[in-house]
């Protein structure tokens, strides 16, 4: 998949790379909803490659080829098991990373979402991150890279990211799936232009219209409409997200609120955010009495 804002980035480790200029440990701090993990597998291949060039990984070399058949023996990827990175998978990772190099060169280790590292399995990972041994990578990419244990991320380089503009991202849209209108509204609660192509190819992106329309029909009359009432389990996180975006939205159009009702707002609207994150970990929640919460400590917002 061509993703253009990825391109400066991957240009940049590879000089790094013929340049010899190259640290032990990044952390990538993209979202995967713009092409984090890609970002990461891509870096991987251009530290693996034997003739890397400008551009990243040359795709011919014996490295790039069994990279593509999924066959290098000094790659790992690491990836969640259910909601956490697990102790034991560090564990086993590290060890792995001790041994020789069995193609002679780099042994590169990717851990997608690494904010889902446990206490545990972070501090087993600390020990690599400080003296990870010759010719050893560490690629730690993360959705939310502010979550993430400070131990971890100051242990790491940031690999530099610039976002695309939403004229960028309406441009890509366009040229890669067709669509024309403006549908950038809920980048925040997609995470990124990939997953909002996804939603536009499936029903997901008219389940989030009308999840904006029934949060902004429940905070206006006081009551869970009933289509938020019956949502099901998989639709919550996105339900979470979109009402999180419609008070943010309330703030920058509503410029007449107070100061105080502003700041009210303000902070109920990351308790939301803190709750969706919360709730990655927490199965066998009562969804309705959630909601229904969240709308009555809205409408005492403005009591006096």
């Amino acid at each position: 998949m061509d993703l253009p804002w990825l391109t400066p980035v991957i240009g940049d480790f590879s000089e790094q790379l013929k340049s010899q200029h190259i640290g032990h440990a990044y952390l990538i701090g993209v979202h995967n909803g713009y092409g984090g993990e890609l970002l990461s597998i891509a870096l991987a291949k251009a530290a693996l490659c034997q003739t890397v060039t400008s551009q990243g990984a040359c795709g011919f070399c014996k490295a790039c080829q069994l990279l593509e058949a999924n066959n290098h023996p000094d790659f790992y990827h690491i990836t969640a098991d259910g909601n956490q990175i697990k102790v034991d998978q560090v564990r086993e990772l590290c060890q792995k990373l001790t041994s020789t190099s069995q193609q002679g060169g780099r042994r590169v280790a990717v851990i997608s979402n690494c904010e889902k590292l446990n206490q545990a399995s972070a501090n087993a990972l600390l020990k690599t991150l400080e003296e990870p041994g010759k010719d050893t990578l560490l690629l730690l990419q993360s959705d939310t890279p502010s979550r993430l244990m400070a131990t971890i991320s100051s242990r790491c380089q940031r690999i530099h990211f610039k976002i695309p503009t939403h004229e960028e991202i309406k441009l890509w849209l366009s040229k890669s799936s067709g669509i024309t209108s403006d549908v950038t509204w809920c980048l925040p609660v997609m995470g990124g232009p990939l997953e909002l192509a996804r939603a536009l190819e499936s029903e997901r992106y008219s389940e989030l219209l009308q999840l904006r329309k029934d949060w902004a029909q429940s905070l206006s009359s006081g009551h869970l409409c009933a289509s938020l009432i019956n949502i099901n389990e998989k639709q919550v996180s996105d339900a979470l997200k979109v009402l999180y975006l419609l008070l943010r939205q309330k703030l920058v159009k509503q410029t007449d609120l107070n100061a105080l009702l502003r700041a009210k707002i303000t902070e109920f609207s990351m308790k939301v955010m803190d709750t969706y994150h919360r709730l990655q970990l927490m199965p066998n929640v009562n969804y309705l009495a959630l909601f229904q919460s969240f709308i009555l400590e809205y409408n005492k917002l403005s009591e006096k």
